[in-house]
């Protein structure tokens, strides 16, 4: 089994799109019905945690700002780690998370990089 990062996106921006307090709790039982299942398949490696909304973004030059700032309105509300064979299978287990049924939302999908498994990629010389 291979580790995956499930990183969870929601539009923070857009007051139109957030839930109601109805809505948020039935996305919560949802989601514990979700975590649970994933649970029960031992496929749940780490829990992981929701984010807060504040930050601060370190750029280089020693820049720094308040943040996060999300690009098309969407940050980064939380993960969890999964256990799966490869990413199909992972991809098969974040279709069923409850945040997807929620507007301006998406699921990541990330296998995690150990030491000697990260793969560079070559970047393009042309300009």
């Amino acid at each position: 089994m291979k580790e995956f990062v499930l990183i969870f996106r929601m539009d923070i921006l857009t007051k139109e799109v957030q839930p109601s307090p109805e809505q948020m709790e039935l996305y919560m039982t949802k989601w514990m019905e979700w975590i649970n299942d994933i649970s029960a398949q031992n496929k749940l490696a780490d829990g992981g945690n929701h984010l807060s909304y504040s930050g601060k973004v370190l750029r280089p030059n020693n820049i720094m700002t308040d943040g996060p700032y999300p690009l098309n309105k969407e940050s980064v509300a939380g993960y969890i780690i999964i256990l799966a064979k490869d990413v199909d299978d992972a991809v098969r287990i974040a279709k069923k998370c409850p945040i997807l049924q929620g507007v301006g939302t998406s699921v990541e999908v990330r296998e995690t990089a150990t030491s000697g498994t990260i793969k560079t990629t070559e970047r393009s010389t042309t300009h």
